[in-house]
């Protein structure tokens, strides 16, 4: 599961034009927090008041879907200051859809996401043609660290460690915005925001205008 949490340096070198790690800032302690599937009214609101309470903010990798149903909530993201990006309209996984529905399924979400950022859902996009045709449009953003707070073979413990063994500065870590991750993301954001924030780091939003061209 190393190769899913913590991608290593040959994976990255051979989709080079996906963004995994955040260049390091002179002078800064920097860490990049994304929360993935939201908005929804049973974490979301949970999640924006754990990072307020530190000071902290993130990128939400929102579903389009859900932000038609939960407007409200997507516009209180974007008041507190964090950044947004696409995570498709209907969570569609890409290798079960074809690429020109799913790049229109990206569109769609297009109309309630305003964002140059991409993450397709599961981290995973179909072949190099779909990479390229996205990449096109977008920055596409997958991780440096994977908390697994989806998985519930695994305690909110190890999912805490699953950060701290791994993450560095300029890390992009992952957590999830839906029902199956609540308890190990309750826990395991609230123990990386305690952690780090005691060593000196800052977390901030990946900013919209951000590539890997």
């Amino acid at each position: 599961m190393d190769l899913i949490v913590h991608p290593p340096q040959w994976v990255r070198f051979f989709f080079k034009y996906f963004l995994w790690k955040m260049p390091l800032v002179e002078g800064r302690k920097l860490m990049y927090i994304t929360i993935d599937d939201g908005p929804i009214p049973e974490l979301t609101p949970f999640t924006l008041d754990t990072l307020s309470e530190f000071g902290a903010k993130a990128t939400f990798f929102c579903v389009g879907e859900n932000v038609q149903r939960y407007p409200d909530i997507y516009q209180r993201i974007i008041a507190e200051g964090h950044s947004v990006g696409n995570h498709t309209f209907n969570h569609l996984k890409a290798t079960r859809c074809k690429i020109e529905p799913y790049i229109e399924n990206m569109h769609l979400a297009d109309n309630y996401v305003k964002t140059n950022l991409f993450r397709p859902p599961h981290g995973i996009l179909r072949n190099k043609k779909q990479s390229r045709m996205i990449h096109q449009e977008k920055t596409i953003v997958l991780w440096d660290v994977l908390s697994e707070d989806y998985n519930r073979r695994i305690s909110p413990e190890e999912c805490w460690q699953n950060v701290k063994r791994n993450a560095s500065d300029g890390s992009i870590i992952v957590f999830h915005d839906n029902v199956k991750a609540e308890p190990r993301q309750k826990y395991a954001l609230r123990q990386t925001l305690e952690y780090y924030s005691d060593l000196g780091y800052q977390f901030v939003p990946i900013p919209d205008g951000v590539n890997n061209f």
